[in-house]
């Protein structure tokens, strides 16, 4: 490599080649300039003729002429990094294509049908005309059976002005994030956690701030944490309980005392609740930290009925929190999405009010499959697996393997054709555990630590 003051010598020199080569984006051969020790003026010119001659002949074959300009996508494109699990399904795919047998424990996607009364709502709402637009807040109606069913579960009744409806819980996470957070600023975030939190943040251009979910602690936020993960630029906290990859349900000590930590702070809080109707421990109870304002200051609540009712492909969610900020909200689904379908809402409105018997019944399924794969990923030598309170995901501990999460995950796969995912999906704190979900049968989970115990003893 030449030395730097010879470089700053020829600067004025150089300085207009190398912006040629740059503007062609041919950094190799700006490289191949700066390799060469003992260069000429006509070096360098032969490198650029060279460089253009190669540029026109590729790009005249696709149509392309020089005085067109290269196609660059935004940079906030090339921060778009999507979910790591669909990654892994697509390598599932390709191996069901081939004929391979996979046990999926990969995809938290309930394996229960729809309830028919939800089905039949939204098949009634279609045959009566409603296909069209409707408010992008949301109907009404659906917006006052929302209202209703908070007073039931969370002991307030926020105005309907306080509710949003969103296509799906997911979108509510860049809502917030982007009516609350300037780019540069900071967002707490728990870690491992839902890997949507790092790509929104990443995507807006903001700061994500980990704060660890430690098994010592049951893989609860700690509000200590927190409090000490706070800076000058920290404009909100996202936490999430039932926790998904963890599975862990945060105490109402906990939720209080991060409420308490945010308002002292003037820190926006966003609840993901997603798995709030899962928790199957007799004295555990759901805790959110709404009840610290009922929404109306600093708490955003972010829910949906994907998980609880079945519902993934319905897209579904609901956001409440304070009024000026659910105006910003709704404003930003006008322009993105125009609405949530009025067919969908009425399939929602049958969900919350129809009859809960099903959805009571899933949930102790949900129970027996969550223990028959806990004490099975226990008696497999190596793993040690808590007892999740909620969602339906573990988080087994696979340090004894000596592998990584990565390798472990990898090694189920080809050798015992199950597919789990690694904890590094879910942030750096993942590493040493696996996420697997019994959104499956008794019997396939049966299968699929059996398999993973036989491939753990080749180790």
């Amino acid at each position: 490599m030449i030395a730097s003051e010879s470089i700053r010598g020829r600067a004025n020199y150089e300085r207009g080649w190398l912006k040629k080569l740059a503007l062609l984006h041919i950094d190799a051969n700006i490289y191949r300039i700066l390799e060469i020790r003992e260069y000429t003026q006509e070096t360098v010119r032969k490198i650029f003729n060279n460089a253009v001659t190669a540029y026109v002949n590729r790009n005249m074959t696709m149509g392309i002429t020089m005085t067109e300009k290269k196609r660059v996508l935004s940079r906030a494109a090339y921060r778009i990094e999507g979910q790591p699990m669909f990654k892994v399904l697509e390598k599932v795919q390709k191996l069901e294509q081939q004929g391979e047998h996979i046990i999926h424990f990969e995809i938290g996607d309930p394996d229960f049908k729809t309830p028919d009364h939800i089905i039949e709502a939204a098949y009634s709402s279609m045959k009566n005309g409603e296909t069209h637009y409707t408010n992008s807040m949301g109907l009404f109606d659906f917006r006052e059976v929302v209202s209703e069913a908070t007073a039931f579960s969370r002991g307030f009744s926020p105005s309907i002005d306080q509710v949003l409806v969103t296509p799906g819980a997911n979108i509510i996470i860049y809502l917030a994030v982007k009516c609350l957070v300037n780019p540069g600023e900071e967002v707490i975030i728990p870690d491992p956690g839902f890997p949507t939190y790092y790509s929104v943040l990443k995507l807006c251009g903001v700061s994500a701030v980990r704060v660890p979910l430690r098994e010592e602690n049951k893989f609860r936020m700690n509000p200590d944490d927190i409090k000490n993960a706070i800076t000058p630029k920290t404009r909100l906290i996202i936490i999430n309980s039932p926790n998904n990859p963890t599975g862990s349900v945060m105490t109402s000590e906990e939720m209080n005392e991060i409420y308490r930590i945010a308002e002292k702070n003037g820190i926006y809080l966003l609840s993901d609740e997603i798995y709030s109707r899962m928790i199957y421990e007799e004295d555990a109870k759901f805790h959110s930290p709404s009840n610290g304002d009922f929404c109306k200051k600093l708490t955003i609540v972010a829910n949906g009925f994907s998980k609880a009712f079945a519902m993934t492909g319905w897209r579904l969610g609901v956001a409440i929190g304070p009024e000026d900020v659910i105006e910003k909200m709704g404003l930003l689904v006008q322009t993105l999405v125009s609405c949530t379908p009025p067919f969908i809402q009425r399939a929602g409105i049958a969900a919350i009010k129809g009859d809960q018997a099903e959805i009571r019944n899933m949930m102790e399924i949900y129970k027996k499959r969550r223990d028959v794969i806990v004490d099975g990923l226990n008696s497999i030598p190596g793993i040690s697996c808590l007892r999740s309170g909620g969602a339906f995901y573990v988080f087994p501990n696979i340090t004894k393997t000596g592998m990584s999460s990565e390798e472990f995950a990898n090694y189920i796969l080809d050798e015992a054709k199950v597919a789990i995912l690694p904890g590094t999906n879910f942030g750096n704190y993942g590493e040493g555990y696996v996420r697997l979900t019994y959104a499956t049968g008794v019997e396939n989970i049966k299968i699929g630590i059996e398999r993973i115990r036989n491939a753990v003893e080749k180790l």
